[in-house]
């Protein structure tokens, strides 16, 4: 590769003689990784002019770099770095270290507490029998559709959808199919300018707590619940208040007095898969209207129900505009895309689209595009299908395997899904557990990061069944359950 003269920042000011400098910045670009064997030097006449020196000075420098090989000379082809020039053992590893002056704990004290994460080793795939959730097998996803809706958005007739600052805007194609098929499903009807794409579920989230919440204002959220919902709302510095759920989900009437946002996940809720009665989502809706409180709707996982007809939407129901529905592609696509939507009346989505706006503009054109043309040539309906009855057919091997082993489901979920919540014996902090079955290829989520600290239980775990086998069930279930039963 070739050097440019622009790659060398040359302090004028600094120490030592002008050759000492331009040798430290070779060496520096060496030592560093940044300068590879066989990469050609900027040639004596570009460096001198670039920096502002005189054509010898950087001459002599590359000559003495030459003598200490560093450096070699290929006749009036030019230098280069040599072969068997010292390298540094790591491209991450820095030369120099130093203080900061800054005191970043005060800076950040906002965000000085650690979040609740969910324990997931990072190489994951690496274990035969990983119970994890929001993780996509490979086996189902329609590689080729994708790839031929990717090459169409990067072709010259959709030129402009992947190139344009489209500044606030989103692509039309992509929130037409929103407002046409996906949002009916859930009884919704939506304009488009009451919808907005989001970079996920999670984004969305935020950037309705960052909009609706304030040092003064009251938030209420599930417990158990989602927990980087917890660590979004702790940013906000909003006054936080956890409701316990029970088997229907949350139970209006426990709500406190004062209250201005509650999020909530009614139709399958997290992570206990609860759904909601219409008696009870009505109920709630009633409350917000009389209370004035905003109601956050994450309908995380609605595509991938199964088992009885999924019940409407709180936003389907919302005849006050006290809701705010969010949705993603994660589950129905892959988690990786990061590509979600929120819906709401149209002043709040103005406000959260010039918020997103400040922040990344839009999500990638290229990204919205490709998915655009994956959703309307009818091939989400196709995977979603092919996904549903492979989630179904796993969760009976799964259940059934649960059953053999005594295993306790905590939460029978009602709606389809792709993980059970589960209840270890009271004594066993899963935690301790999870440890345990890595060293035997198992992986589990312990449940004790869903739970609000002050009221947290350690027993609890939740086992996915989106990215393991059928056949890998049983035997990864009898290995949880021995790993149970040597923690007695």
């Amino acid at each position: 590769m070739d050097l440019l003269p622009e790659t060398f920042a040359f302090d004028p000011d600094g120490e030592g003689t002008h050759q000492h400098r331009i040798r430290r910045l070779v060496v520096d670009g060496i030592l560093s990784g940044r300068f590879q064997p066989g990469d050609r030097m900027p040639s004596s006449r570009g460096l001198a002019k670039q920096i502002g020196v005189s054509r010898i000075t950087v001459t002599i420098a590359y000559t003495d770099l030459v003598a200490d090989d560093y450096l070699v000379s290929r006749g009036r082809s030019g230098y280069y770095v040599s072969d068997t020039a010292p390298m540094a053992p790591s491209l991450t590893q820095s030369r120099r270290s130093y203080e900061s002056v800054v005191d970043w704990s005060r800076l950040m004290s906002h965000r000085e507490t650690a979040p609740d994460r969910i324990s997931r080793p990072v190489d994951w795939q690496t274990y035969p029998y990983p119970f994890l959730y929001g993780q996509t097998d490979p086996t189902l996803f329609d590689h080729q559709n994708w790839r031929i809706c990717a090459v169409e958005a990067l072709g010259r007739r959709e030129f402009d959808s992947l190139t344009a600052d489209h500044y606030e805007s989103d692509d039309p194609k992509l929130v037409e199919y929103i407002q046409r098929h996906i949002l009916p499903r859930r009884g919704i009807a939506a304009r488009p300018d009451q919808i907005l794409i989001t970079m996920g579920a999670q984004n969305a989230l935020w950037i309705c707590a960052q909009l609706l919440l304030t040092q003064r204002r009251r938030a209420v959220l599930e417990n158990p619940g989602y927990p980087s919902l917890r660590q979004i709302l702790g940013d906000t510095r909003c006054h936080m208040e956890s409701v316990d759920i029970d088997a229907e989900g949350l139970p209006p009437e426990n709500l406190p007095e004062a209250l201005d946002v509650l999020f909530t996940t009614v139709s399958h809720q997290c992570p206990t898969n609860a759904a909601m009665p219409l008696a009870r989502r009505k109920a709630l809706l009633k409350k917000a209207a009389e209370g004035g409180f905003v109601i956050v709707e994450d309908d995380y996982e609605f595509e991938l129900g199964f088992g009885r007809p999924v019940t409407p939407s709180l936003k389907a129901l919302d005849t006050h505009g006290s809701v705010i529905y969010v949705g993603s592609f994660s589950k129905s696509l892959f988690p990786g895309l990061r590509l979600g939507y929120l819906v709401a009346p149209e002043a709040f989505v103005s406000g959260a689209r010039r918020l997103r706006g400040t922040i990344l503009r839009h999500p990638p054109g290229l990204i919205q595009r490709t998915t655009a043309n994956f959703l309307s040539r009818g091939h989400i309906e196709a995977q979603v299908n092919r996904m549903r009855k492979t989630y179904e057919q796993r969760r009976r091997v799964m259940e059934e395997a649960i059953t053999e082993t005594g295993l306790m489901i905590a939460s029978p979920p009602m709606n389809g899904g792709s993980a059970l919540w589960m209840r270890a014996p009271d004594h066993v902090d899963t935690e301790e557990l999870a440890q345990q079955l890595h060293s035997r290829g198992v992986v589990i989520e312990p449940g004790a990061a869903f739970f609000d600290p002050a009221r947290r239980h350690r027993n609890f775990y939740r086992l996915a069944y989106s990215s393991i086998p059928a056949d890998r069930i049983p035997q990864g279930i009898r290995m949880i359950a021995d790993g149970i039963a040597q923690l007695d």
